[in-house]
């Protein structure tokens, strides 16, 4: 008989759960797809119901359950961080206590009350680092690793360095709380502006807008920084440890202005601040970075945790750091502690062999629900939807919609098993035209609603990468989590003295809609192996127009959580201003439509929490 694990997030940011069977990854999806409600922390009710049906089991099935952190221990932190810090943090104290001695403290009794049950043997708590580095470790196409983890907070450790080794990992050093390298940057979000453990990815974008002139004063004010990577902040300038804010008046004093508030103007000081905490947070990884290496003596190197998807680090690790191979985990944050709870219980608990493949065993990250041409040629016969079917025929879909991108149109692509992770990897994904100027602003503003500093990623077929991208040609980033300059020979020369959101006029390279400011892309590589349908429209366009590049961005708009089913999707294109929704093999034109509905796309939008 088959065992069976069920590995679940819950309770924090982004819940999520993953089913393993013998050691393979058979599902897993973060709640938020299913809920539509962003970052759902809520228990993963409808996640579990997807993987149990996607593995044709049910919870009689289950043999572990695994969950991704140890409530006792987080809550020790709790308790001695709010003695450590007393009278200071009374309100935040007084706030979190109820729930934690009205719930969390009794996490088994309340997943049976969920699950409707319990495991056939019994529930496992992993330690949060263990769960990170499962994650990045035993999917990887490695067979020793270091592995290094480093986010906000899990009970205790914020920075952790471990050997993968086999089936096995020892966990040999940490960072602790409330010393952090994630709620540093988290604070200097809030800081700036945005939300907390979702606008992260903004910092790190409005960063090339900038001058890191603020370096010197974070490094000489913030943070003791030691040449192995290990650091201490000066808590005296951040509210975290026991507030309900990141920062407080110590923050603006050093700064000389106080808190942006949310939707205000974004004015050049942000975006030097902004560029100033990237610049030492990649210092303090690629430091760390070069210490793991040092003390694992490996020369392969795994990555996961939140600050694992500051894709720009991520970058410079890969070509400054000492490591000869990078794998980072597609779902770096929490959701993905699920997949590694249930690795850790059937590899390293379990001691299952692990079986090296020389690739990952991620599966694209394409893990999640997959939708049938029945169920979708329904949904539209009673919407009344106009509609081209391609049913059978992939070359004339991927040709038409080949011509219909090379045509400036905005395309919503919706194909095969939903992803798993933060990143849209083109299963759910909106796609354009790299060469046009217009297609950043446009795509933006009229469809994400967003901010219009925001970069768009490009994908492109993993062989033409290295012609457009600075990536050696055994290169390969298939979950876009690699920051890449843009090639020398495709760029093109602009004034260099615009500053600020100045330089969003000015056309950078021969593909200016994914050249961000800075002559940098995040780039995710296609082939066959892992999205076929996708490089399959990739060489259609190339064919047609010589350019294997295109724009992907995550089907949704700002504060929505990427679509997950075709009705998800047929609602997201009728709130926007998308040209065609490609759903499977059917192509919808919105000119064609003669029964549009009319949306209140202010209406639609107030449905989801900006962020």
């Amino acid at each position: 008989m088959p065992t069976h694990i069920l590995g679940i997030s819950a309770f924090y940011h982004d819940s999520a759960a993953c089913l393993v069977r013998d050691g393979e990854v058979v599902a897993a999806a973060q709640e938020e797809r299913f809920t539509r409600k962003k970052h759902d922390p809520d228990f993963p009710s409808e996640a579990v119901k997807f993987c149990l049906e996607q593995g044709g089991i049910d919870l009689s099935s289950i043999d572990y359950v695994g969950f991704y952190d140890k409530p006792l221990l987080k809550f020790d932190r709790l308790l001695e961080t709010y003695l450590a810090f007393a009278p200071r943090g009374y309100a935040s104290f007084a706030k979190a206590m109820p729930v934690w001695l009205g719930e969390k403290l009794h996490i088994p009794r309340v997943l049976t009350r969920h699950l409707g049950g319990k495991p056939k043997n019994r529930y496992v708590f992993t330690e949060h680092h263990e769960s990170h580095a499962a994650s990045a470790f035993f999917p990887s196409p490695f067979e020793n690793a270091a592995v290094l983890t480093m986010d906000g907070v899990g009970e205790w450790a914020t920075t952790s360095i471990a050997s993968g080794e086999g089936n096995k990992l020892r966990m040999l050093k940490e960072i602790r709380f409330p010393h952090s390298l994630g709620l540093l940057y988290s604070a200097f979000t809030y800081y700036c502006g945005f939300r907390v453990n979702s606008g992260e990815y903004k910092l790190m974008g409005l960063a090339p807008y900038g001058e890191p002139r603020f370096v010197d004063r974070m490094m000489e004010n913030l943070i003791d920084l030691k040449e192995d990577g290990s650091y201490r902040l000066n808590l005296e300038y951040f509210e975290y440890p026991v507030g309900l804010r990141m920062t407080g008046a110590r923050m603006a004093e050093l700064f000389g202005q106080p808190e942006r508030k949310s939707e205000s103007d974004l004015t050049q000081f942000h975006m030097d601040v902004a560029a100033s905490v990237q610049k030492v947070t990649e210092e303090v990884v690629l430091r760390t970075v070069r210490y793991a290496h040092q003390l694992t003596g490996h020369d392969n190197l795994c990555l996961a945790g939140g600050v694992a998807l500051n894709c720009v680090g991520n970058g410079r690790i890969l070509r400054e750091g000492p490591f000869r191979n990078v794998w980072i985990q597609p779902a770096s944050g929490d959701a993905g502690g699920a997949l590694g709870a249930a690795m850790f219980i059937w590899h390293h608990l379990m001691n299952k062999p692990r079986q090296v493949v020389g690739a990952d065993t991620q599966r694209g990250s394409l893990l999640g629900p997959r939708f049938r041409n029945s169920e979708i040629r329904a949904l539209l016969d009673r919407e009344k939807v106009e509609y081209e079917a391609y049913e059978g025929d992939e070359a004339a879909l991927t040709d038409r919609v080949a011509e219909l991108i090379a045509d400036e149109n905005v395309i919503g692509w919706f194909q095969g098993p939903m992803e798993f992770g933060p990143r849209a990897l083109g299963s759910r994904s909106i796609i354009g035209d790299a060469r046009s100027p217009r297609m950043q602003s446009v795509m933006n503003l009229k469809i994400k609603f967003r901010e219009s500093f925001r970069p768009f990623a490009p994908i492109v077929l993993r062989e033409d990468a290295p012609e457009y991208f600075q990536i050696e040609a055994d290169q390969e980033s298939p979950y876009m989590l690699i920051v890449a300059p843009v090639r020398e020979s495709i760029r093109k020369q602009v004034d260099p003295g615009k500053r600020g959101l100045e330089k969003l006029s000015q056309q950078r390279s021969t593909v200016p809609a994914v050249t961000h400011v800075d002559y940098s892309a995040r780039v995710q590589t296609v082939d066959e192996s892992r999205n076929p349908r996708l490089t399959a429209l990739l060489r259609r366009f190339k064919a047609r127009t010589g350019c294997p590049v295109l724009i992907n961005t995550s089907f949704n708009v700002r504060g929505e959580p990427i679509v997950c089913d075709p009705a998800n999707a047929l609602r997201c294109f009728w709130g926007t201003e998308m040209d065609v929704l490609v759903l499977e093999d059917f192509v919808i034109c919105r000119k064609t439509q003669k029964n549009a509905p009319k949306v209140d796309r202010k209406e639609y939008l107030s449905a989801f929490a900006l962020d």
